[in-house]
């Protein structure tokens, strides 16, 4: 094992700790979210952490498929969070 590799180990499992703890705090987020609008924002946080953690499977097997799959998890988080704040504020989705 090289260098590199064995620094490559170390900044992976670093980061999937890190994206980890703040899915964690995202859900609390959602769970006590005091107004709608922070449990929107809360939604919108997990799904970039979960794209953030697809992206570090890619990274750590090396399949690139991952950051396929990471590109629809983008899309949907995107597009569910405007309908969301969409539908927060007029109570409809489709006009």
């Amino acid at each position: 094992m090289t260098t590199a590799s064995a620094f490559l180990d170390i900044a992976v499992a670093i980061a999937f700790i890190a994206l980890a703890l703040g899915q964690i705090m995202s859900m609390v987020r959602l769970v006590l979210g005091p107004t709608p609008g922070d449990r929107i924002l809360a939604l919108d946080t997990m799904a970039i952490n979960a794209l953030g953690l697809v992206v570090m499977l890619g990274v750590y097997y090396g399949v690139q498929f991952y950051f396929e799959v990471a590109l629809l998890i983008a899309m949907l988080g995107f597009v569910s969070t405007v309908a969301l704040a969409r539908f927060l504020l007029r109570g409809d989705i489709i006009e």
